[in-house]
This record gives structure tokens, sequence and C-alpha cells, in this order.
């Protein structure tokens, strides 16, 4: 062998030196007017000499000229540089929708291998907080006889008010105890305060390893209350996986835990039967957790077309169901049989929008996102 021949032999192939380049996925937000973001790239080593690759913008549910503007072109990253980034446009508008994205495909690399050449960028389309409902439906009474009004939240002005309201935050144990598959926050882009309106949404999203994202209120330690009657205006959403509540838990929890403190659902509404609203008890029996209570079906359309009232009359040793003023189950406390009854003490409210769980089961490929959950005011007279 020549010694030409040697040399050649053990040269590293110029591939093997040349640095990697990855591109990172991104998230934008939507607001009324355009906004753009950066896809960030970065090499692996720097190189000695310019490096350039060519990129794509590529439809995925965000459509362009609707959602992004269109682009494509060649990159230079200058000899002695580590990183770059690509410009997107986003277009502007005042929907709130469900979160869209397109991709980026880098290709044509020169001077530079291509470790990672796809991205994605995800619209979270939250604005339009100023969102209008039609107001149609069921108004219940501003006084009942014997009784006062002693508070009532309205959901006016443009935030939660927080001398009456908790953020939960998390999907709790084992997904609050249910399975269920949403992760609460205390974000605007799932509760917000709207024309009047109390608006949870649920929106399908990657967030702290879960699917989707949801709002979770309660009064627990600010308004907490025993006995009277108990008006929510709400309208709900539908779909399969769709879980809202109206609910109130025992305010002694902390000490003595569930089921022992005792749970009064006013309204559960399984998205899949979306005319059926259920009214229940949970408690502490003589083996266990026990639960009891009725449903209510509308005789036409479901509870998603118009605003309906779900009401609690509480008094000692005796509770009340009631949808539009009309009574459609009660309890008492001589029926229960030999438990401790948890109904005589304090509760607190919670409002909640969950997705998914060991009863509605997982959404499926036609279930709509967002969904929201349009609470007009919450009164309470004793």
């Amino acid at each position: 062998m020549s010694r030409c021949d040697q040399e050649e032999s053990i040269i590293t192939p110029t591939s093997e030196l040349l640095p990697e380049l990855t591109i990172h996925d991104i998230e934008i937000e939507r607001t009324k007017t355009q906004e753009s973001g950066r896809f960030f790239i970065e090499m692996s080593s720097i190189s000695k000499s310019d490096v350039t690759f060519n990129f794509l913008l590529a439809e995925g549910s965000a459509k362009f000229d609707t959602d992004f503007i269109r682009n494509s072109g060649t990159i230079t990253i200058p000899a002695g540089q580590k990183t770059t980034s690509i410009e997107v446009f986003i277009k502007g508008n005042s929907l709130r929708e469900e979160n869209k994205d397109f991709g980026i495909v880098l290709s044509n690399p020169k001077g530079c291998t291509l470790k990672k050449s796809n991205a994605s960028c995800t619209i979270i389309a939250i604005n339009g907080e100023d969102l209008i409902t039609s107001d149609i439906g069921y108004k219940s009474k501003e006084a009942y006889a014997g009784l006062s009004m002693v508070w009532r939240d309205e959901f006016n002005g443009n935030t939660l008010d927080l001398q009456n309201w908790n953020q939960e935050i998390g999907n709790g144990d084992g997904g609050w105890g249910n399975n269920e598959l949403q992760y609460y926050t205390n974000s605007k882009k799932n509760t917000f305060v709207s024309n009047g309106n109390l608006i949870i949404e649920a929106r399908r999203e990657n967030l702290d390893g879960f699917k989707y994202s949801s709002g979770r209120m309660t009064s627990k330690g600010k308004r907490e209350f025993t006995f009277g009657r108990f008006d929510v205006r709400a309208k709900l959403p539908k779909g399969k996986g769709i879980w809202p509540a109206i609910w109130m838990l025992g305010a002694n929890i902390s000490n003595i835990g569930w089921p022992a403190c005792g749970e009064i659902d006013i309204m559960e509404l399984i998205g899949s039967e979306p005319n059926k609203i259920h009214g229940t008890i949970h408690y502490k029996g003589a083996n266990g957790h026990v639960y009891q209570g009725k449903n209510f079906s509308l005789s036409n359309g479901d509870f998603s077309s118009e605003f309906h009232v779900f009401s609690l009359i509480w008094e000692k040793d005796k509770i009340q169901w009631l949808v539009d003023d009309t009574v459609f189950y009660s309890i008492e406390k001589p029926l229960l049989g030999p438990i401790i009854y948890p109904f005589n003490d304090a509760q607190f409210f919670i409002f909640n929008l969950a997705v998914g769980g060991n009863w509605p089961g997982s959404p499926d490929a036609n279930t709509v996102f967002p969904q929201m959950i349009f609470i007009d005011y919450i009164s309470v007279f004793q």
C-alpha cells in the first residue's frame, strides 16, 4: 500500500464531521390582530463554513391564509454561528376555537445533516373573551316567601371574583378519583367572565402530560352554607366524554374526608345524553361509600340549547332537587337508614367541566372542542 493510500484510509468521512440540525416545536397565542412567532433551530456544533437548508410550511388543522401565512425559502447559518430562527405569522381573529396546528419541514441540507427536520406550531386560540351567548331560557325568581337573599354572584365585570371563588389546578388524585382526563388550570383560556356569564371551557391540548385542559372552581372557605334555597342558571355543553357538574361538598372534608363529609350533586350531565341531568347524594354508609339519586329529562331539546335553572331546597333532614322550579327528586334523613347523616352541616359549592372519566367515558372523534358551560348566576336564599 502506498503512503497516499494509507493516508486516505484513515481520513474520517466528511459527513461524520457535519453538525446536526434540530428544529423545535412552538406555540403561538392567537389574538385579534396578526401575531408572529419563531421556530428555533440549533446545530450540534459550530461549523467553520456557512450552512444552508430549505424550509416549507405545511397545512395541518390550521390552513393557509385563514390561520397562517404560507412561506418557504432558504436559510443560511453563517460560519461560527450555532442557532437561527424562522419567523411565521398567525392571522388574527376574535374567535375562541379549538387549538390548531401547522408544520414546517426542513430539506436539502448543505454543510450539515438533519437530525430533526419536522416541527409543529400550535395556535392557541384563547382570545375572544368578549363571548356572547343567547340568553334565552328559564329564569328563577328574585324572591321567595319566607326567605331572604343572602348571597348572589351574577358574574358581572371582566374577572372572576376571588373573594368568592378558588381555582383548583391539576388532575387531582387518580383523575380526581374518577380517572378524568383533563388538567385544570387557573388560566383565562379555561375560566373567564364575559357578558354577565361565568364560562368554564374544556380544550383539547397537550398540557403537563394530559390531552385536555379545563376549569374547576370552589367556594371552600369563602362561601359556605347550611340550609337554604340555591338557584344556579346555566347552559350546558354536550358531546361524548363531556361531564359538567354543579355540586357541593361538606366544609369539613379536610378533617373527616370523603364520603363522610357528604356530597350533594345539584346537577351533573353526561354529554352523550344531553337532555338528561342527574341529582345525587354521596355519603358514608355502614359498609362504605353509598350514593342515591334520580335523573330528570327534558321532553324537548337538550340542556345545551338554552339556559335552565338548577335548584336545591335544603332543609334540616330533607333535600329537594328542582329544574326550572319543578321538583324531580327528594330525600329525607329517616329514609336513608342507619348512617351518620352528613347533610345538616355546612357545604361549599363546586363548578367544574370534566373530560372523560369512569362514568362518561372518553371523547370520541365526534366530540367537538372547545366545550363550554355558561353560568349566568348563583343565588342563595335562607
